[in-house]
């Protein structure tokens, strides 16, 4: 544990130097380009994880102009252009992560496909398909939540950022409170997470899912949080390797 700290440290400081540096000579104009390009990526990937049948080429016509692809399922549709909508929320938003905001971005999420779920904890047990870990049942979820609240406000000035990031996606991911959607919002509060602490955020890809659902799947059973959360800190470190120096 001492030596992961160390090496978080020294993760921390180089990191932050060198992205900085970076950042200073960047034009406005090629940052939010560069932010433009960032969210059709992620919403591409984390919509794909779900089983939308949007291409990344497809994603990005529609979103950068409008262009809507033919023979897709209108929710695919709909739900690409919410989660664009909701990661600039997202940016955006400068509070305090709350039960009331994630409410929001889920009902505007799922809003125009699923009225019936949208902005709504779950009442009835819920399966994830693959997998053999079981969700919480309904009666548990108001305690989980306001502990997960309560969890975040005492450890958000205390964890290094990717550490509470991946903290953050998995702790909520496992109390699983909607009917749909979990694994989007779960990502979206990570990436607030890193962006509220100055660092570049992550996009989970959806063609490498296979380790981020085992490692999710493997830590949810035996309750070992270091197993996502190893996870979580190589998939960042192989994603901005050349901020860090060895």
């Amino acid at each position: 544990m001492v030596e992961n700290h160390r090496k978080h440290s020294k993760f921390s400081k180089n990191f932050a130097g060198h992205l900085l540096a970076e950042q200073k000579t960047k034009p406005p104009s090629l940052k939010e380009k560069d932010m433009e390009q960032f969210a059709i990526r992620f919403t591409y990937n984390t919509n794909k994880i779900e089983g939308s049948t949007l291409t990344l080429r497809e994603t990005a016509d529609l979103l950068e102009k409008g262009i809507t692809p033919s023979r897709r399922p209108v929710e695919d549709v709909q739900e690409t252009e919410a989660h664009r909508e909701i990661f600039y929320d997202m940016l955006e938003y400068g509070g305090n992560i709350s039960l009331k905001v994630l409410l929001q971005w889920h009902k505007k999420l799922f809003q125009h496909t699923k009225p019936d779920i949208a902005g709504r904890i779950r009442e009835h047990n819920v399966g994830i398909s693959g997998s053999s870990f079981e969700p919480p049942t309904p009666i548990e979820l108001d305690n989980l939540l306001r502990n997960f609240f309560a969890w975040y406000r005492k450890n958000e000035a205390q964890l290094h950022p990717v550490h509470l990031a991946a903290l953050v996606h998995l702790k909520f991911v496992t109390i699983h409170p909607f009917a749909d959607g979990n694994g989007r919002i779960s990502r979206l509060l990570a990436n607030f997470v890193l962006k509220e602490h100055g660092c570049p955020m992550l996009i989970i890809d959806y063609a490498k899912r296979a380790g981020y659902y085992r490692s999710l799947e493997r830590n949810q059973i035996s309750g070992d949080e270091t197993i996502f959360v190893t996870w979580f800190f190589r998939r960042y470190l192989n994603e901005y390797r050349k901020y860090v120096s060895c």
